[in-house]
């Protein structure tokens, strides 16, 4: 895992643990759009919305060169780069893809801890999403990282387990510049207003 740093010390994250979205009704805001106080916020849609109700994710057709979810997470994670010193980052990883995805040694050890939610903490470059597959998915295709982040926390990109799209919480210029990516279906969002999910 050359590059990446699995983190025992983990106050890089204190600043989610501390939201004030990560009590009382509102947790499930913190692990799907980051963090509140960010001047805009973002979907990036790896799916299209449900057309309806009583949709579930098996109802949707997509072509057969429509890309993975971790490839739809790296255009985004370099585009919100490119405004920022992002060159130190932090990232998150679900606990609960020990045995599919994440090594069961990983999470021998200090876990952050949110809402409904365990994480192992990395450190390192951004340019380690470009091997995100060769670190936890033998090389396959796997999960993108439940949050990204830079040190200096201009902006935040999370992304839960359940929903068919990953929160961007950021600047409006960076907003802008994912809204207007050619590659990408980036929509703005509200955390106030969770979109329609499918079914399960």
């Amino acid at each position: 895992m050359a590059g990446l740093q699995r983190m025992d010390e983990l106050s890089a994250a204190d600043w989610l643990v501390g939201s004030g979205w990560g009590s009382g009704a509102e947790p499930m805001r913190l692990i799907t759009f980051g963090p509140p106080g960010f001047a805009a916020y973002a979907r990036l849609r790896f799916i299209p919305d449900p057309a309806g109700p009583g949709l579930s994710e098996a109802d949707v057709f997509l072509p057969e060169d429509h890309p993975s979810e971790i490839e739809q997470s790296r255009i985004a994670l370099r585009t919100l780069a490119s405004g920022s010193e992002a060159a130190d980052c932090y990232f998150c990883v679900w606990e609960g893809y020990t045995g599919s995805f994440l090594s069961p040694e990983l999470t021998r050890g200090p876990l952050v801890t949110l809402p409904h939610r365990r994480y192992v903490l990395f450190a390192g470059p951004l340019a380690e999403v470009e091997r995100w597959e060769d670190h936890f998915g033998a090389g396959r295709p796997c999960p993108p990282p439940a949050f990204a982040w830079p040190a200096d926390h201009a902006w935040c990109f999370t992304s839960d387990v359940d929903p068919h799209w990953a929160g961007i919480a950021a600047s409006a210029a960076a907003v802008t510049s994912l809204t207007t990516h050619p590659s990408l279906d980036v929509v703005p969002a509200s955390p106030d207003r969770p979109p329609q999910a499918y079914d399960s």
